[in-house]
């Protein structure tokens, strides 16, 4: 299949969070570093992979590191789609949400949390990924990191061992 038909899907760890007492974890806002990194990480998307669709989890951590990405990426950025099944979501469950895309949707960016960032990727890694990428993304998956995968399948046949990861990168 031509470069053209590929689908192109980027899971991000949301940016460092703050810990402050009293406040839920739902509610926990990023650190003065996260708010760098963010920015870095929407930097790197502008320079190498626009999105055309956000999934954000709702949690405050995430959206504010989408807030920032978006700020980076400027006029290029969509509207991101707020989901509360992806703060505290299952592989599984953040799968089926990335199946239920319409097809023209050709470049994904999923803002969630871990351990949900990691297993996803861990199984959708295809054996022709990137070796050095795997590695990292198995070893370590800090905040504002982004994998990066390229597949030729529809966001609904989407499952398993089915999409190449190309890059891990870490935005520091």
């Amino acid at each position: 299949m031509s470069v053209h038909h590929l689908k192109r899907l980027v899971l991000m760890r949301h940016a460092k969070s703050d810990y402050p007492r009293g406040v839920a974890d739902h509610d926990r806002p990023l650190a003065a570093r996260g708010h760098a990194e963010a920015r870095l990480a929407g930097q790197w998307l502008l320079a190498h992979n626009v999105p055309d669709f956000i999934l954000c989890s709702s949690a405050l951590r995430a959206r504010q590191s989408c807030t920032w990405v978006c700020t980076e990426l400027a006029d290029l950025a969509p509207t991101p789609k707020l989901e509360d099944d992806l703060y505290d979501a299952g592989e599984s469950r953040m799968l089926a949400l990335i199946n239920h895309l319409p097809e023209t949707v050709t470049s994904l960016l999923v803002i969630s949390h871990l351990p949900t960032v990691q297993d996803l990727g861990l199984r959708l890694a295809s054996r022709d990924s990137d070796p050095k990428a795997y590695m990292q993304l198995a070893e370590r998956y800090p905040t504002s990191s982004l994998a990066v995968f390229e597949t030729a399948s529809s966001w609904a046949e989407l499952d398993g061992q089915d999409a190449e990861l190309r890059h891990f990168v870490v935005p520091r």
